[in-house]
């Protein structure tokens, strides 16, 4: 177990920064973390970030606790999944498990899940309702780390270029659009609704151009 960091489910006491809580598989420890990889960049950058690596259940609870403890309102959870859940290291969780350890947790905070075909609507039922998420935004098919680490590094750097505090929906359509057009990784955009099952897909037109400073006058 593994901790680096720096630095309620109000969204006005949660911080704008975000938790990296990162599990592979034995042979992947050996080569480069995209999680800690991502967590250079966003040190490197000045944006408040925190970085775990864990290995089994137990130590995944705990720090997802630390996560809430924390007030960082953006959890970003790198490991291998698929369409029934996520993997760690030495156990799986399926989505109606995360759905319980996330059980109000994640109210006002948004979720980026990168994990091969993870981000679908079985997880999405199971999250929405429990967490209180605002958002679950990951990638639905296989994709490659190396490709995928840049994918994140550059989203997250506009959208804190583009506002430091708060991530507006407008903007991270927009920036999500132009991001899945630029490097093709294929991303899948859940949002909350008041209505059942508490949920809605947004689509991701692969249109828009990335956004600038002066799109927000």
């Amino acid at each position: 177990m593994e901790t680096k960091g720096s630095g309620s489910d109000v969204r006005k006491k949660t911080i704008p920064g975000v938790f990296i809580i990162e599990s592979l598989e034995f042979e992947d420890e050996r080569g480069s973390k995209e999680g800690e990889i991502l967590y250079g960049i966003l040190q490197l950058s000045g944006i408040p970030v925190e970085y775990v690596y864990v290995r089994s259940y137990d130590e995944f609870v705990h720090f997802i606790n630390q996560f809430v403890e924390s007030n960082f309102r953006f959890l970003h959870i790198s490991c291998h999944g698929n369409n029934d859940g996520i993997k760690l290291t030495l156990e799986e969780i399926s989505n109606n498990e995360l759905g319980s350890i996330l059980h109000r947790k994640l109210k006002y905070r948004r979720l980026f899940l990168s994990a091969c075909a993870a981000v679908n609507e079985n997880m999405a039922f199971e999250l929405f309702p429990k967490s209180g998420c605002n958002s679950l935004i990951g990638p639905n098919k296989k994709v490659k780390m190396k490709e995928v680490a840049i994918f994140w590094a550059s989203f997250y750097h506009l959208m804190f270029k583009l506002n430091h505090k708060a991530m507006k929906k407008k903007y991270l359509i927009s920036t999500l659009d132009a991001l899945v057009k630029l490097y093709a990784i294929p991303i899948k955009y859940f949002k909350t609704s008041t209505i059942a099952p508490y949920f809605s897909e947004q689509k991701l037109t692969q249109t828009s151009t990335i956004p600038v400073d002066d799109d927000l006058d």
